[in-house]
């Protein structure tokens, strides 16, 4: 979806970005608290609210806020992508070179963002702000530590709190993330296999001001698919024949190994195995291994022959 600007101005030090989803009443709460810290810290900003598509009336109470805020401007998208996709076409508009992510329902607390600032003034690349106290229900709560534990233990990337969507990145991070379905949620994960410094500090968190969540139960299984997808991403992304061929080749020495015993039982003892069940599995086995190791090949084959990343991306620019 292309973004539409509907405010210009210098670049600042800071963006703040608003995804919002039908979030058009707490919107007006959020900004003035938020436009008082930025404004209290002596900040260069902006903020922009990335109306994904809502159904409300999102849009003009931002439209009605702009006056009031000379640093607030909107970005809306045609029609709900969802956050992973609203960010990233937002993070082509933002013009900060520090970009903070926070949630347009009011949970999240203006006042950590000096917090994760300093965070990455002390050598972070991203910083996440860890809810030490999560105003959710018990369910959540419980589900999202459970999700937390699966996805370092997956990831390898050490967290407590990877879906928080209160951040901090600096603009190279912004710059490298392709986001996409629910990636949103693994943004410290893809932060760190491209080489950059991650890390959580704790933050305050509060109860939703109006409304509810629109995340539903839907996001559990999705979430375990595309955290599936980041492993395979960020393990074997450029080096599918790894996988594919490692699966492969174990499979189809698991199946040469029955039919070897198989023709051994045949030859010295003269047992009959036409209609023996080992024979129909040593065989499969054989012809998913081939299949498997000839998918890595195409695979490896694709990636070197596709477009990839540019290889200056990878340099760490600062002093």
């Amino acid at each position: 979806m292309s973004p539409t600007r509907t405010r210009t101005g210098d670049a600042p030090k800071v963006s703040v970005l608003l995804p919002s989803y039908n979030e058009a009443e707490n919107l007006e709460s959020v900004i003035e608290e938020l436009v008082g810290v930025l404004a209290k810290e002596q900040l260069t900003y902006e903020i922009v609210v990335v109306d994904d598509g809502s159904t409300d009336a999102t849009q003009e109470v931002v439209a009605g806020l702009a006056p009031r805020f000379d640093h607030l401007r909107g970005i809306r998208l045609r029609r709900n992508v969802g956050k992973s996709t609203a960010l990233a076409a937002a993070f082509t508009d933002v013009r900060g070179d520090i970009v903070v992510l926070m949630d347009a329902d009011g949970q999240d607390d203006p006042a950590g963002i000096p917090t994760l600032l300093a965070a990455l003034d002390g050598g972070l690349d991203l910083v996440t702000g860890r809810r030490s106290t999560r105003q959710d229900r018990p369910i959540k709560r419980i589900t999202s530590k459970l999700y937390n534990a699966v996805t370092a233990w997956v990831s390898g990337v050490g967290g407590r709190d990877f879906n928080s969507g209160f951040k901090a990145m600096r603009r190279p991070v912004a710059d490298s993330l392709e986001l996409y379905g629910e990636l949103h949620r693994y943004i410290p994960v893809l932060a760190n296999w491209y080489g950059f410094r991650v890390g959580e500090v704790d933050v305050h968190h509060r109860p939703r001001l109006h409304g509810t969540s629109k995340f539903g139960r839907a996001r559990y299984w999705r979430g375990f698919f595309d955290l599936l997808t980041v492993r395979f991403l960020t393990a074997y992304g450029s080096r599918p024949l790894h996988l594919f061929g490692g699966l492969g080749f174990a499979l189809g020495l698991v199946g040469g190994a029955v039919l070897l015993w198989l023709l051994i039982e045949q030859q010295i003892e003269g047992v009959g195995i036409g209609k023996r069940p080992a024979l129909f599995a040593g065989v499969l086995l054989v012809i998913v291994g081939m299949q498997l190791f000839s998918l890595g090949l195409l695979g490896q084959l694709l990636v070197h022959h596709s477009t990839r990343r540019d290889p200056s991306s990878w340099i760490d620019h600062r002093p």
